[in-house]
């Protein structure tokens, strides 16, 4: 049976973290020091993610699996995981998409392990391509490591590797060219992200966000873009170059909301079930795995869950109400 929410929309992406920690601290996620981290105990082990994940597919024909952080490559034995995942099937038979979005420091040491082990895809976070600016957005000097693990990402065979770039004005938005040229540069999609309202620091401001239509202009006055056909459920709006070089995306949480086209739900590292990155409120499934819930018992609360999701994030609109928790615990 299909999981669909009260607005008919059918859920077939869950995206899952498997950990609350990081080795970066980036400004628009974490605050430089004073984390709280939670318990191991807290942390859902890698047989309730699965057994969450074979109930979203199995029975709910959820064909996208994506595993975040947190970091998640700082999760021990990861690709253990993702060979558990990569087990499962839909009623078709087909294995689900398995994706992985990572910060890419350690990279370079574990793509070829990670690609063994059946991950599918995967994303890396890339804001600057500059050394003193990536060590001030990041709290890291680990851009040399990250540009490493793109390249050794590629050579393992993801293909396309996929970069995520959040652009904030004042910060980093006149490197939008230079990181479209590292795309094209280098055959890798560049994702502009416009940054959202759920950094630590509580510093968001409307007026630091560059828009898409800001960024495609920046990158269509040199390189000129057509419009790939509508992404349909996919977050991010898409442009090839005219002469061919690649693609571009850009993800306008802000500026041109997709919450009617979302097809995505959450489950964080300590087992909160989430049906929108800016839910105010979560499901407790780690209670009921550990607490003897039957798999019925289990779907039954994930599909009230889903039937209560809200129409969109409201982030334009006076009455938004920011998340109590960060990017870097709920998952990104």
């Amino acid at each position: 049976m299909d999981l669909v929410d009260g607005f008919g929309r059918v859920v077939r992406d869950l995206r899952i973290s498997v950990t609350d920690r990081c080795n970066f601290r980036c400004t628009y996620c974490m605050p430089e020091e004073g984390m709280t981290w939670l318990d191991r105990s807290e942390i859902l082990t890698f047989e309730e993610i699965e057994r969450i994940a074979q109930l979203c597919v199995e029975r709910f024909g959820v064909d996208s699996l994506r595993l975040t952080g947190g970091e998640p490559t700082v999760r021990a034995h990861l690709p253990r995981l993702i060979h558990k995942l990569g087990q499962l099937r839909l009623a078709n038979g087909d294995k689900p998409d398995i994706a992985l979005t990572t910060n890419g420091a350690t990279l370079r040491n574990i793509a070829s392990e990670l690609r063994e082990a059946g991950l599918d895809r995967i994303n890396v976070s890339l804001d600057s391509l500059r050394a003193d600016r990536f060590l001030a957005m990041t709290r890291r000097d680990e851009l040399h490591n990250v540009l490493a693990g793109i390249q050794e990402a590629k050579h393992a065979g993801f293909h396309p590797v996929k970069v995520n770039a959040v652009i904030e004005r004042g910060a980093n938005d006149d490197e939008i060219l230079d990181l479209a040229n590292y795309g094209r540069d280098n055959n890798i999609e560049v994702r502009f992200i416009e940054f959202m309202p759920l950094d630590a620091s509580n510093e968001w401001e409307r007026k630091k966000v560059v828009t898409q239509d800001e960024i495609v202009s920046i990158i269509s006055a040199v390189y000129p873009l057509t419009s790939v056909p509508a992404r349909g459920a996919a977050p991010a709006d898409r442009w090839s170059y005219n002469d061919g070089k690649g693609v571009i995306g850009v993800i306008p949480s802000v500026s041109h909301p997709f919450c009617g086209d979302c097809d995505r739900v959450r489950l964080t590292s300590d087992g909160q079930f989430r049906t929108c990155l800016f839910a105010t409120d979560e499901t407790d499934l780690r209670h009921l795995l550990r607490t003897g819930g039957t798999d019925d018992e289990i779907a039954e609360v994930i599909v009230n869950a889903v039937g209560a999701k809200w129409a969109g994030h409201q982030i334009n609109q006076v009455n938004f109400i920011r998340p109590k928790r960060t990017m870097s615990q709920i998952g990104g």
